[in-house]
This record gives structure tokens, sequence and C-alpha cells, in this order.
């Protein structure tokens, strides 16, 4: 796991406080912000979120229900909304960067819970006991 995947994970978990990963993306150049959103998308249909966690995600995310994101999320054929909430005006990238991250970790909980609670090898899954993970920093 490279290091950007490791920061959207502890921040999609909780290890990571949200504060800082928004610092983090708020530095990083259009074209990172575009990579970063991009790959929260893929982590959230690797973790098989759907429509339905869309409610969730908006209250984790802090945002409105109106918001432009939250509103995508919501509508069904998560994999077409998500294509559209990364291509979103500059303006609306850190309304959709809390919104993915908040998915993922709805998504990932749910995953944890159904298929990895009796153990499991995936990186992610171990970042709190650090077993199979790399040192990152925003």
């Amino acid at each position: 796991m490279d290091g950007r995947a490791v920061v959207l994970n502890e921040l999609a978990q909780g290890i990571r406080p949200l504060a800082q990963g928004l610092g983090w993306f708020e530095d990083l150049a259009d074209a990172e912000r575009f990579e970063v959103l991009r790959d929260l998308a893929a982590f959230c249909i690797q973790a098989r979120a759907t429509s339905d966690d869309g409610p969730e995600s908006i209250r984790r995310a802090g945002i409105r229900p109106t918001h432009t994101p939250a509103v995508l999320v919501t509508r069904g054929r998560l994999a077409e909304q998500l294509a559209k909430i990364i291509n979103l005006p500059q303006d609306e990238q850190v309304k959709a960067f809390r919104l993915l991250v908040a998915l993922l970790g709805v998504a990932d909980d749910r995953r944890r819970l159904r298929f990895c609670a009796g153990g499991c090898g995936h990186a992610w899954h171990h970042l709190r006991t650090g077993v199979r993970t790399e040192t990152a920093t925003p």
C-alpha cells in the first residue's frame, strides 16, 4: 500500500483526524486533488459502497444533504455518480473529499464486520496495529 492509500484509509477509519486530512488535501495541486478523489472513489467501489450508504456518509462528512456531492451519492448507480463527484468543479472538491472519505468509512465498516471479522490479510484493516503498513505523512 502506498503512502496516499495509507493516509486515505487512516482518515476513513478515524485513525487520522479529518482536519489533518483536509489540510493535506487543500494543499495539493489540482491534478493531485483529482487523483486523490479518483483513488477514494475506487476504494469505495472496492469496499462495496452502495447508494444506501449515502445518508450515513453525508452525516459523517458533516455536509448538507443539498450539497452537490451529497445529492449525487444518493441517486443510485453509484459508479456513475462517483465519476460525476470526482469531476466536480474545484469549489466542490473539499465537500467531495469529505464525503468520499466518509463513504469509504461506512462501506469499509460494513465489509469488515461481514467478511473480515474473523481476520483477514487486507493491509488497510491492520493500520491500527501497524502490521504490513508503511509510514505515511500528509
